[in-house]
């Protein structure tokens, strides 16, 4: 079971959840206000100097340059792509896995899959056959783009999905410490992933990992 967890905000932050078991890094180059975002410069920083099993840049944006030159900068091992569904073509796609691919030619696309309703497997089944991962995940009003809410969705359609597309799909959407052991036993992803519910949040509203949850929630899931 794939351990990841999301939104890292130092590198010393990075190390820790690196030494615990966390497989997967997430951190969301940005100053858009997105939950958790950290400057390009400090994400470049952490992913040279930590190297989990993969580094994740998350975008939510639309366009192409942003998107790509934010990859050049950064160097992640796989460009997490969740903004709004349907923002970006499949051409599109495309053209920014080959436009980053010059530089990193092992860069992977992790596509989000907003999980409203069962028009999620159609949309899951037509970007399995652009990305390398799937995400499931859940949108809310609040939050720009697909993901960071801390609800979860249907873990029926979830399962459907997973039961449809042959490439890896990581289970995203309010997973805690409490509910995940449950979750990989009804879905049977390939992953999981962590951001809201293993956090502890500061005073001024942001927030670090919590190491003593994101221990808990690695033992659950490895249960």
């Amino acid at each position: 079971m794939i351990i990841q967890i999301y939104t890292i905000q130092s590198k010393t932050e990075a190390l820790e959840l690196v030494n615990l078991g966390v497989d997967n890094i997430g951190l969301t180059p940005a100053s858009i206000g997105l939950p958790g975002e950290i400057s390009p410069d400090l994400a470049k920083d952490i992913f040279e100097n930590v190297k989990a099993k993969h580094n994740i840049a998350l975008s939510v944006s639309n366009k192409i340059s942003e998107i790509v030159e934010m990859c050049l900068f950064v160097k992640p091992d796989v460009l997490h792509l969740c903004g709004e569904p349907g923002n970006l073509s499949d051409e599109e796609i495309n053209l920014i896995k080959t436009k980053i691919s010059s530089e990193i030619p092992n860069i992977k696309i992790m596509q989000a899959v907003s999980v409203d309703n069962w028009d999620a497997v159609d949309v899951a089944i037509k970007y399995s056959k652009l990305a390398d991962f799937l995400i499931l995940d859940t949108s809310t009003k609040d939050v720009e783009g697909i993901g960071a809410s801390g609800a979860i969705h249907d873990w029926n359609i979830s399962k459907t999905i997973v039961d449809s597309v042959s490439i890896p799909v990581i289970l995203a959407g309010g997973l805690s410490p409490d509910n995940v052991s449950d979750a990989i036993a009804r879905v049977k992803p390939w992953g999981v992933d962590s951001l809201t519910h293993t956090n502890k949040y500061n005073t001024d509203g942001s927030f670090v990992k919590d190491l003593g949850k994101v221990n808990q929630f690695i033992t659950n899931s490895l249960r």
